[in-house]
């Protein structure tokens, strides 16, 4: 995977599932554009993607949020013939089984009726449920100390790490190179980046650089001088059964953050827990499955899960953004402004990395975003410390 060449139109840190899809826009723009993606792992061993739960959904309050998984969806619904090599689909096993945010109290109600006037305005499926509504829709859910929920049928999951192999193989198809390094540092020219250097030695040459490292996005943006409020936040995923058997699961999500869906004869899922220090941190603590979310499981599916068995629990990093847990998409405003950034998903990078490379791509080939505008979710707010968050979702 190392490189020939040392010139680029287009160099991207980071070959995630985000850092593909925008080489993969870019080659649907423009077939002839010379894009190298420098990835330092290609095992992906550690990348947030394939250690994610695989959840799409158009639940969020943000307007930008919901075009970007109004698009995305159906992309991945599509993406076995979309990112087929040859006449080999890419399978990514995508199960339509929808979302359910459920909530307790006046106020919360009001939010969701709100976010839910918001998403139905923007095309989504989304219906209201009240406590007789959520019974009716999951039987053996604790509903007592509920007052109802929003679901979103048309939602869903699909097998994440397929779904990063399957963009990857595509755009190699499309002749975008992957070089096998780190980005140790850039090379500033007159207001504007001019060449990337490597960890492994040599410096490559490009006219657009792109950081879409994830987790390690607050380092590459650092060597450009640029401070993003990006922190690798360790969350665990778990793989469970019940001791008895219930009706299929959409993706079931509170606003504590116990999120969990129907895998296979099991459950996947887990609860964050927002104050765990920050840091590249992958140990596992079997204890928490025990501690803290069995407790939760059980009090809402007592039939299911009053005894559970944990088969496996693995850990895996949000690239969360200290600001306002919204990703961070555009340019340097008035500085290196040949440097985009895509990155501070918290979360959500699987679910909106179609969306998001588009976006990246028409900046890059048009200078403008054309489709979805995402103007809100750039780096200014950062510059000028203005938040601009969801409401009550996470």
């Amino acid at each position: 995977m190392g490189s020939e060449r040392r010139k680029y139109d287009v160099l991207i840190a980071g070959g995630g599932i985000v850092g593909c899809y925008v080489a993969y826009f870019l080659k649907q723009r423009a077939p002839a554009i010379e894009v190298a993606v420098v990835e330092p792992d290609a095992t992906y061993e550690y990348a947030s993607t394939v250690r994610a739960s695989g959840g799409a959904r158009r639940l969020f309050s943000c307007p930008e949020n919901i075009e970007m998984s109004n698009f995305s969806i159906e992309r991945i619904r599509h993406f076995a013939a979309e990112m087929a090599v040859g006449n080999e689909p890419a399978p990514i096993d995508w199960v339509e089984q929808g979302y359910l945010f459920i909530v307790a109290g006046d106020a919360a109600m009001r939010m969701l009726e709100e976010n839910a006037r918001v998403q139905q305005s923007l095309g989504a499926d989304v219906r209201m449920l009240d406590r007789d509504g959520l019974r009716s829709l999951l039987p053996s859910m604790h509903v007592d100390d509920l007052d109802g929920g929003a679901w979103s049928p048309g939602d869903g999951w699909c097998d994440p790490n397929g779904f990063l192999q399957g963009t990857r193989r595509k755009v190699k198809s499309l002749g975008v190179e992957f070089i096998q390094d780190r980005v140790s540092g850039f090379v500033l020219n007159n207001g504007r980046i001019s060449a990337a250097a490597l960890g492994g030695g040599g410096v490559i040459e490009a006219d657009h650089f792109v950081n879409a490292a994830g987790a390690w996005s607050a380092q590459v943006s650092a060597m450009a001088g640029m401070a993003l409020p990006v922190s690798p936040l360790r969350r665990f995923e778990h793989y469970f059964t019940g001791h008895r058997q219930i009706e299929p699961l959409p993706y079931v999500k509170d606003l504590q953050r116990l999120a969990f869906r129907s895998e296979g004869r099991g459950f996947s899922g887990g609860l964050v827990n927002s104050n765990e220090p920050r840091g590249f941190n992958f140990d596992v603590d079997h204890r928490y499955f025990d501690e803290v979310v069995w407790p939760a499981l059980a009090h809402r599916f007592p039939t299911a899960f009053g005894g559970v068995k944990c088969h496996r629990t693995w850990s895996g990093l949000y690239e969360q953004c200290e600001l306002d847990g919204n990703p961070i998409i555009g340019t340097w405003t008035g500085n290196h402004e040949n440097f985009y950034v895509a990155a501070g998903f918290s979360g959500h990078g699987m679910m909106h990395a179609p969306a998001a490379g588009r976006a990246i791509a028409e900046l890059i080939d048009a200078g403008r975003f054309e489709t979805i505008d995402l103007g809100r979710l750039g780096y200014e707010r950062v510059m000028k410390n203005e938040p601009y968050r969801e409401r009550g979702i996470l």
